[in-house]
């Protein structure tokens, strides 16, 4: 087996097609499927089922992907480090982002990464679950995660700030008269929450619970910027951190009291490179903003 075959494998099943795969990879068709037959022939297994659809991975072909993927994605980073040098950097860096934490910090410091190396790759992906997070680290398919800190990060995470969260009102909502919401006045108000297993909900939970609220659900969505603009239309409050605001809601946004916040780390593979490290150096230096709670009005 090689790491040609590996790639083509897993060309095929993120194309669906022998051919689609081919285009992906600038090769000839012959020398995709060559490669498969060859692959499944040494493996004594099949790893794609024909389908109206297109080929997919078979129960064998998904188990042996994943292990593809490791191998492909070490590969990388190994060319990547041994190509490192005072202004040579190369290959690919793959950063996953829990979705709605740092929302502004991480294009900022992407941006500074790319200008520094322009040679370097970089692919990013939004991830709700902090539990599929850690599945992702612990496979060895992510070079640096950045997400909020829970009762299973890792003792070696780097802290980079905390994300403010703020109250997204719709637009005329009486309580923007006031600098700030109380928490504990919303008792009447409906919500638009997120998926039962994202981490937004998570906290958004633990507020209402802290706050002694139980709240009316109206909606949930799988976004931020969704959840912004469905409040801003009236259909409910919101709670997002304050960096994942879309531009022009600002008037609709304002602080909470008793403040929430929530710390935000970032967690590098084991042995990481010079491109996750120069990574974690720019989301340092880049603005992790927690405004101080604010008095309670007398």
């Amino acid at each position: 087996m090689s790491l040609r075959q590996f790639e083509y494998a897993l060309a095929v099943a993120e194309q669906g097609s022998v051919t689609a795969a081919a285009e992906l990879l600038h090769v000839a068709q012959p020398s995709v499927s060559q490669q498969i037959r060859g692959l499944e022939q040494e493996l004594g297994v099949k790893l794609f089922a024909r389908t109206p659809t297109g080929l997919v991975p078979t129960v064998v072909g998904r188990a042996f992907l994943r292990e593809a993927e490791v191998a492909v994605n070490a590969s990388r980073r190994a060319r990547a480090t041994a190509r490192a040098g005072a202004d040579e950097l190369a290959g690919e860096v793959v950063v996953a982002v829990q979705m709605g934490f740092g929302t502004r910090q991480l294009p900022g410091a992407l941006g500074a990464l790319r200008r520094r190396f322009p040679r370097l790759e970089v692919t990013v992906f939004e991830e709700q679950s902090s539990a599929e997070l850690d599945r992702l680290c612990r496979r060895g398919v992510l070079d640096l995660a950045l997400m909020a800190a829970c009762e299973r990060s890792p003792a070696d995470a780097h802290h980079l700030g905390d994300e403010e969260f703020v109250m997204v009102l719709g637009a005329g909502h009486r309580r923007l008269a006031a600098d700030r919401v109380e928490l504990r006045e919303l008792e009447e108000e409906p919500w638009v929450r997120f998926d039962r297993d994202s981490a937004l909900d998570g906290v958004l939970l633990n507020v209402l619970r802290d706050n002694g609220l139980t709240p009316t659900t109206v909606a949930r969505v799988s976004q931020t910027a969704t959840a912004v603009r469905w409040a801003a239309h009236g259909l409910g409050v919101t709670l997002v951190p304050a960096s994942a605001v879309p531009d022009g809601h600002e008037h609709l946004v304002r602080p909470v009291y008793p403040a929430v916040s929530q710390p935000v780390i970032a967690v590098l593979r084991p042995g990481a490179g010079p491109a996750e490290t120069a990574l974690l150096e720019l989301l340092r230096q880049e603005t992790w903003h927690h405004t101080a709670s604010l008095a309670p009005v007398s």
